[in-house]
């Protein structure tokens, strides 16, 4: 499969774990930022994010996580939230990748707080951008997926059904996660994956059935532990994370803050990446290491 993605992600790399292959770009040097997308899209999401902060002197690392719209399928990796925690933490210490940011959004954010509770060691900031927490994981109406991925079939003619545009702005779609209209070739790219690959529909159906949110209501005990820095970032006109579960957070978190974001839903790096950018700007230089 070719990469759709864009070139402002960087080289294009891949890095073998445990349990499979992972596929990553790279651009910029210096302290290093990794990024964590959502459900069904992949490094592409951070294409309009990763350039003003790679300019500005850090290292950005955009990988395609194993969550429906990755181009290499990783059949014997555990792709529970717990699993891919740990697969976040086996890539951080794979490029031996230390006081790291990472950046989530969405989905990616839930499975941030599991690997915050589990191994946050090499880990010295968080930006939490719109994201599941506590009860939404994952939030209606996606959390039907979970039910519905469980009938053979259903996830292909999901797949299948999602080539047509026209269906791209439904709530199951891309409805309530979008506020402005995402370039057509960039849809094309983060769906092709899975309408292809038998093997990467596999993978995204092994994902939606562990979904529960069970594991970010246990990855929330370990809240009041957590000193290190976290930029909690929403959208003010947030359709699956009502902005009181943002304020929660942070009353939660011992060293967090609170930015809204205006005009944007949930998918902040694609309504509003300039606003995104500037913010986790500010945050890393507020919170260098010394």
């Amino acid at each position: 499969m070719t990469d759709s993605h864009s070139q402002a992600l960087g080289a294009r790399h891949e890095v073998e774990l445990p349990g499979g292959r992972i596929r990553y770009h790279e651009t910029g040097e210096g302290p290093p930022v990794v990024f964590v997308h959502g459900l069904l899209v992949n490094a592409n999401l951070w294409r309009a994010v990763v350039p003003p902060i790679a300019a500005a002197g850090y290292r950005c690392i955009t990988p395609d996580w194993p969550l429906g719209a990755h181009a290499i399928p990783v059949p014997a990796a555990d792709l529970t939230p717990p699993g891919i925690a740990d697969l976040i933490a086996a890539f951080l210490e794979r490029l031996d990748l230390t006081d790291v940011t990472l950046v989530a959004n969405d989905t990616g954010g839930a499975i941030t707080q599991v690997l915050l509770a589990r191994d946050p060691s090499r880990v010295g900031r968080v930006v939490l951008a719109s994201v599941d927490c506590y009860e939404r994981f994952m939030p209606p109406p996606f959390d039907a997926l979970g039910v519905l991925a469980r009938v053979p079939g259903v996830v292909r003619a999901a797949t299948e059904l999602l080539k047509i545009e026209a269906l791209h702005s439904l709530p199951l779609a891309f409805g309530r996660v979008v506020k402005h209209p995402v370039p057509p070739e960039v849809v094309a790219g983060y769906l092709a994956p899975s309408r292809h690959s038998a093997a990467i529909r596999r993978d995204l159906r092994r994902f939606l059935v562990a979904a529960r949110k069970r594991h970010t209501l246990e990855a929330a005990r370990s809240f009041p532990d957590l000193t290190l820095p976290v930029l909690v970032v929403w959208a003010r006109e947030e359709k699956l994370f009502p902005v009181p579960l943002a304020e929660r957070l942070v009353a939660e978190l011992p060293n967090a803050t609170l930015r809204l974001i205006d005009d944007a839903y949930t998918f902040l790096p694609e309504d509003q990446p300039d606003l995104l950018s500037a913010l986790i700007l500010e945050f890393t230089r507020e919170h260098a290491a010394p």
